[in-house]
């Protein structure tokens, strides 16, 4: 039991790792084509059928870039596909939701504080959610609306404000956030898969064909990528939201989330506008930092309540029950008030701290019930917990925390 425990860390790492690689890869190709793209100039005796060409120069080299606006008159021999990037960041986004929220769900996805759902309800919702906001998303591109793309685009945010209050009515902050990353993301990877090289393919497949190809599948492929392009630092801020409790705990969180995808708008123009060499708009860096600030004035809201009510604390599941009925439970529970708790308090004593690092509170017998796997990786197996041992933890108190979980979870049937 113990050994499986310590290969799903492992797994959650690989998994975090890969994910972090394929979104690098997906991000900096999509970045850098757009602004390819926006940056692309007419010249004499370009090819027929050539909208511009860019002259680069890296890594020690140069490079000459021609955009045909349909297609060349001649497929070439070699074609570069980029649609794996995006694959592997979705798909290796799904295995951590899985390995992290799914496996972890009583402590991560659902709060009863905020809905009582059971686990297998939750993880439901979870997934039904994210393929309804794509197909309620593709339906509007391919309305009437979609012909506009500043009405889509308003369109669009509404919807996501929308999702981003739905998601904290239903799960924990930490998982909502995270959800409304994911339902943005697959919306992206959807496009990329569905929509985007699907379109590619028929332009391949008429010019193999003979055939001239229709220019309006370039056309829809570019308004599904500039979509992705405004929406992936939001993106991005949401996945990593949830080592941020000033971000996820707060009661506004929602609305935080909102503001953010109006970050991501003023970032991506300033840079779509000076890739295109359109002017320098420095309203958007004031626009941005204005934006910033009030996501940090929504944060010093009260994040937590004073106490558990009897809803939360009867809401423990039967194993943090057991943990607490350990015989060894008394021993790690003020072992943990008195290295831990200063600074993992609702109010932290630490100097200089104002908020529980990653919203973990340990101050009462149940939360450090709830919280036993985390205590037992962080302060008994390893070392990272208190950092740099701050609080002086003794080695008999690491050695009794690893003795007490041990002997709960080596006490289960499975």
């Amino acid at each position: 039991m113990l050994e499986l425990i310590l290969v799903e860390e492992w797994a959650q790492f690989a998994v975090r790792w890969l994910h972090v690689i394929t979104a690098i890869a997906w991000i900096g190709s999509s970045f850098y084509f757009i602004a390819l793209d926006l940056g692309l100039r007419r010249a004499a005796n370009l090819p027929a059928g050539v909208q511009g060409e860019e002259w680069q120069v890296h890594g020690g080299g140069f490079y000459h870039i021609q955009k045909y606006l349909v297609a060349p008159a001649h497929l070439p021999e070699h074609l570069t596909w980029f649609k794996w990037e995006s694959y592997a960041t979705w798909l290796s986004g799904v295995a951590l939701l899985v390995l992290v929220y799914y496996l972890g769900a009583d402590l991560y996805l659902v709060d009863p504080a905020v809905l009582d759902l059971p686990v297998w309800g939750a993880i439901a919702i979870s997934a039904g959610s994210l393929g309804v906001g794509w197909v309620a998303y593709d339906l509007i591109c391919k309305s009437r609306l979609g012909s506009d793309n500043t009405r889509l685009m308003i369109l669009l945010y509404v919807i996501l404000v929308a999702m981003a209050w739905g998601y904290t009515q239903v799960f924990s902050g930490r998982a909502a956030l995270l959800h409304l990353g994911a339902f943005t993301a697959t919306i992206m990877t959807a496009n990329v898969f569905l929509i985007i090289i699907p379109n590619q393919k028929i332009v391949v497949r008429d010019l193999r064909s003979g055939r001239t190809p229709d220019p309006k599948y370039g056309r829809i492929a570019k308004q599904r990528s500039t979509h992705n392009n405004y929406l992936t630092l939001p993106v991005l801020f949401l996945m990593l939201s949830n080592h941020y409790p000033l971000a996820f705990a707060s009661q506004w969180n929602w609305l935080i989330a909102s503001l953010v995808f109006l970050m991501g708008v003023t970032i991506r123009h300033y840079f779509n506008t000076v890739h295109a060499g359109a002017g320098n708009p420095r309203w958007t860096w004031a626009a941005t930092a204005a934006l910033f600030l009030a996501i940090m004035g929504l944060s010093l809201a009260p994040l937590y309540s004073e106490t558990d009510s009897p809803e939360e604390a009867a809401a423990l599941t039967g194993r943090a029950a057991r943990f607490a009925a350990d015989d060894g439970f008394d021993d790690v529970y003020y072992t943990i008030a008195g290295r831990c708790s200063m600074c993992h308090a609702q109010r932290p004593a630490w100097e200089g701290m104002i908020h529980p690092p990653k919203g973990v509170v340990l101050e009462t017998e149940a939360d450090v019930a709830r919280h036993a796997r985390q205590i037992f990786l962080q302060a008994g197996l390893t070392h990272a917990m208190p950092p740099a041992n701050v609080s002086y933890m003794e080695p008999a108190e690491r050695k009794a925390i690893v003795a007490w979980y041990r002997s709960v979870v080596e006490g289960e049937p499975g």
